[in-house]
């Protein structure tokens, strides 16, 4: 028993294992970055670089010269410059409508889309792979489609306006500002109203089927569980379409870009194209690029403020 005894006493004690977990925690938090470094450097440099060159851009005298640019000092003349034209009124004008209309349709025929195919017992599959036929296609091209298809000699769209008796605008769809900015959004809706179907119907796919057995049994009719269980579970998904989409077309360019090239005049004129005119066509750099960290300042305050509703949100459903 005593030599038991010393030699338990003379063992060493064992090292606490919440101390080994706490360095081998650190040990690999730090291989994790050494590993995803590489990969970060490249985002910044492809990001975060441009950004806050834009934004030096912005607050200098901007000289074009046979070598390049120069940056001469630093001004506010630019943002004056913006802030003050009615162009930049215009598209910004037009910007905020075209993004809320555009974002409301296509919530709305997302949302009725998701629910039909909520409810297909078979083929839900084919119909998903039909539906993301648009919204998989090249926003040129698809702007090119729509474009034959408005065309005045060949397009459909004046032959079925004719022979459903609607009045076809003069001079066709492109031609005068409302029937541009229309056929735009309707070119658009067409493209993204499949995308927020899919995310609607991931959505609709993950809702407690108890809360309808018990809205059935309590003899709920069918709109009143739609308003009063649907909508309210379905809000943290509504708010992350809504976040994507408004992210998406508030820096519209491509689609009126190759549809109307922002015509006729400046009726179709988004922010986006706006800085691109006056950043490569007039050669207005500081200008541009005030456009450019504007519009990124607005996305920027929309997108916090759809997270801090899908946030709002996830707390209530959580609750």
């Amino acid at each position: 028993m005593t030599t038991i005894s010393s030699a338990a006493e003379q063992a060493p004690a064992a090292a606490p294992l919440v101390g080994r977990a706490d360095v081998n925690r650190k040990r690999m938090a730090r291989l994790g970055w050494f590993f995803t470094a590489p990969a970060l450097f490249f985002v910044a440099a492809v990001t975060i670089f441009p950004i806050v060159y834009s934004v030096v851009m912005s607050l200098s005298h901007v000289t074009v010269t046979g070598n390049g640019i120069s940056l001469n000092g630093f001004t506010l003349s630019n943002y004056s410059l913006v802030l003050k034209n009615a162009t930049w009124h215009y598209a910004l004008f037009f910007t905020i409508i075209y993004t809320f209309i555009t974002v409301l349709v296509e919530l709305v025929l997302g949302t009725l889309i998701a629910l039909v195919l909520e409810r297909l017992a078979g083929g839900r599959g084919w119909m998903m792979a039909l539906l993301l036929l648009p919204w998989s296609m090249i926003t040129v091209i698809n702007a090119e489609l729509w474009g034959y298809i408005y065309q005045g000699t060949y397009g459909v769209a004046e032959a079925i306006f004719t022979a459903i008796g609607l009045p076809v605008p003069a001079g066709g769809f492109l031609a005068t500002q409302y029937p541009a900015i229309v056929s735009l959004m309707v070119a658009d809706i067409w493209k993204t109203t499949p995308f927020v179907a899919i995310i609607v119907l991931a959505g609709l796919v993950m809702l407690p089927g108890d809360v309808y057995e018990a809205a059935e049994v309590d003899g709920s009719s069918g709109w009143s569980t739609f308003w009063r269980i649907t909508v309210p579970l379905l809000r943290p998904t509504l708010a992350l379409a809504v976040l994507f989409r408004v992210l998406q077309a508030f820096g519209l360019f491509d689609l009126p870009y190759v549809l109307t090239n922002g015509g006729p005049g400046t009726s179709t004129t988004s922010l986006a194209i706006l800085g691109y005119n006056a950043i490569f066509k007039d050669l207005s750099f500081g200008p541009g690029a005030a456009v450019a960290v504007t519009t990124a300042a607005l996305v920027l305050l929309g997108c916090l403020v759809s997270l801090r509703t899908f946030r709002v949100q996830v707390g209530k459903e959580g609750n």
